[in-house]
C-alpha cells in the first residue's frame, strides 16, 4: 500500500519541520484503513507562514511577472494531475472517473481562465480627473475543504498569485494528501520563497488564527455556513476583508412543458455528483404536480443506474462518504427524513458494504419544503422531490431556504426558463441544461456566502481599488 506520511509543512520556500509533533491520520474511506498522515501544526506555524508571506509580498509585483508565476504553476501543476487524481480516489473515495476528470482536469480548465484574466485585465482607468488602479490585497489566508481538494485550492489560491497577492494555505484534515502534492509539484515552477505556503493543521487552531491574524489581510474560505461564520467573526475583529463560498439547498426547478425526461436525468446526476459532496447539487428537484407521477417514475430508473462501489473501479459512479462522520451525517439525515413523513422511493440508511463509509444513492419523494429534508445540506447521495402547483408556488419553494448557491431552471424554451431564472435568489443557475463555465462568476446568496470565484469576478477578489485625483487640465 502505498504510504502518503508527510512530516513537514512547506513554509518560505523550504520544507521544514512543523513547530509541534502531532500528525492527522488520513483514511482511506473505501478501506478504512490509514493511508498516512500530514503534520498537525500550531499557531507558530501559521505566525512562520504568514511573516514568510509578508516579506514576499511586493504591492507593486509588475503584471509581468504575475504571468509568469501563474504560468509556471500551470505547468508544474499539469505533469502532476495523474498522481493527484489518484491519491484523491485514495484519500476522499472520489471514483476514478470522477477524480480523473471533474477533480481535476476542471481545476486545470480554472487555471487557464485565470491566465486569460490576467492576459487581458486592465488594471488602470481613467474615470474623469481620476485614475483608478487596482493592486493585490496582500497576505491571503486561504481555507479549503476536502470534497474538491484540488480545485478549491485552484480557485482560491491562482488568482490570489495572478493579483499579486501572497498566500498561506490550509487544507482540509480529511483530504490533504492531494494538496501537498500540489505544493511539491509547484516547487518546479520557482516561486519566490514566501509567496505561498503550506499550513496543516485542525482548524480550531490554523484556520482561527490565519483568520485572526494582523497581518492577514484578507481570508478565502470554503466550507460550511456555521464555520463561515466562525471564520468572519474571527476576521472582524481586525476588519479583514473574507470570502465565504459555503452551503447550499439547490433546487432543479422543472417548469410545464419542460423535457422532463432530459431534466430529471441531468438533474439525478447533478444531486450524485461527487457521491452528492458537492456545494451547488441540486438536491431538491422541484416537479409540477401533473407530471408528479411521471418524474418519480423517470427518478427511479434514472437511479437505478447509479452504481456504488469501491472506487478505484471504472465502473463505479458513487463511492464512499469521505469520512466517518460524514457518513454517519448523511444516514442520521435519511432517517430523520422518513420520520418527518417523507416518502423513501428509492435507497435508505442500511449499511451495504461490512467496510468502508458506503450510503447507497437515496430519494425521498413528498417532501415538505419547510422540513429539515426540504431545507438543510446533506451533502450525500440524498434526492428530496417536492412538487408544486403553478410557477408562483415553485419560485415560493425554490426561495424558501436559507440558502443560494446555485441551481437549474428547465422550461419549454430559454427565454422562458430565463424570466422564472431572474425571480430565484441564488448565485449560479443553469438554463435547460447549460454548460459549466470555468470563468462564469461563482458565489452565494444569503447564507451561501460573500463574494465570488473563477473567471474576472474572483480575480477581483484579491484585489484593492485606488483613486487618484487629478489636477483638472484646462
Amino acid at each position: 500500500m502505498h504510504d502518503y506520511t508527510r512530516t513537514t509543512l512547506f513554509i518560505n520556500g523550504q520544507w521544514v519541520t512543523p513547530d509541534g509533533t502531532g500528525a492527522i491520520e488520513v483514511i482511506d474511506p473505501a478501506t478504512e484503513e490509514v493511508i498516512g498522515s500530514v503534520p498537525s501544526g500550531t499557531a507558530a506555524d501559521v505566525d512562520a507562514a504568514v511573516s514568510a508571506a509578508r516579506r514576499a509580498f511586493d504591492p507593486l509585483i509588475g503584471v509581468a511577472e504575475r504571468r509568469d508565476r501563474v504560468a509556471a504553476v500551470i505547468t508544474a501543476m499539469e505533469k502532476r494531475l495523474p498522481d493527484i487524481a489518484e491519491t484523491i480516489t485514495a484519500e476522499m473515495g472520489a471514483p476514478v472517473r470522477i477524480a480523473q476528470t471533474v477533480q481535476t482536469q476542471v481545476p486545470l480548465a480554472v487555471a487557464r481562465g485565470v491566465e486569460n484574466v490576467l492576459a487581458t485585465f486592465d488594471f488602470e482607468e481613467r474615470v474623469a480627473n481620476s485614475l483608478v488602479v487596482r493592486e493585490p490585497y496582500g497576505v491571503v489566508g486561504a481555507i479549503t475543504p476536502w470534497n474538491y481538494p484540488l480545485y478549491q485550492v485552484i480557485a482560491k489560491v491562482l488568482p490570489a498569485i495572478a493579483a499579486g497577492c501572497t498566500v498561506v494555505l490550509k487544507p482540509s484534515n480529511e483530504a490533504p494528501l492531494s494538496v501537498f502534492e500540489f505544493i511539491e509539484a509547484v516547487e518546479d515552477a520557482g516561486l519566490p520563497p514566501g509567496v505561498l505556503n503550506l499550513v496543516s493543521g485542525p482548524g480550531a487552531v490554523i484556520g482561527e488564527r490565519l483568520a485572526e491574524h494582523p497581518d492577514v489581510d484578507l481570508v478565502s474560505f470554503t466550507g460550511s455556513t456555521g464555520v463561515g461564520a466562525r471564520v468572519a467573526e474571527l476576521a472582524g475583529r481586525s476588519v479583514k476583508k473574507v470570502a465565504l463560498e459555503l452551503g447550499g439547498k439547490s433546487a432543479n426547478v422543472i417548469l410545464d412543458g419542460a423535457d422532463l425526461a432530459t431534466a430529471v436525468k441531468v438533474g439525478v446526476s447533478n444531486a450524485f455528483l461527487n457521491g452528492g459532496q458537492t456545494c451547488m447539487a441540486w438536491t431538491r428537484m422541484l416537479v409540477p404536480q401533473s407530471r408528479y407521477g411521471e418524474a418519480l417514475d423517470l427518478i427511479e430508473a434514472a437511479v437505478s443506474r447509479y452504481t456504488v462501489g469501491d472506487p478505484r473501479d471504472p465502473a463505479t459512479r458513487i463511492g464512499p462518504s469521505a469520512s466517518a462522520s460524514q457518513y454517519e451525517s448523511v444516514c442520521g439525515f435519511i432517517e430523520r427524513a422518513q420520520r418527518d413523513g417523507a416518502r423513501l422511493l428509492t435507497g435508505g440508511a442500511q449499511k451495504i458494504r461490512e467496510v468502508g463509509y458506503y450510503v447507497t444513492p437515496t430519494v425521498f419523494a413528498d417532501v415538505d419544503p419547510n422540513s429539515e429534508l426540504g431545507q438543510e445540506e446533506v451533502f450525500g447521495p440524498v434526492l428530496a422531490v417536492i412538487p408544486f402547483s403553478d410557477d408562483e408556488d415553485a419560485l415560493r419553494i425554490a426561495n424558501g431556504t436559507p440558502y443560494g448557491l446555485s441551481g437549474a431552471v428547465w422550461a419549454r424554451d430559454t427565454d422562458t426558463a430565463i424570466a422564472f431564472a431572474r425571480g430565484v435568489q441564488t448565485g449560479q443557475l443553469d438554463i435547460n441544461g447549460g454548460q459549466y463555465n470555468p470563468v462564469a462568476p461563482f458565489g452565494g446568496y444569503k447564507k451561501s456566502g460573500i463574494g465570488r470565484e473563477l473567471g474576472r469576478a474572483g480575480f477581483e477578489e484579491f484585489l484593492q481599488t485606488k483613486s487618484l485625483q487629478l489636477p483638472v487640465t484646462a
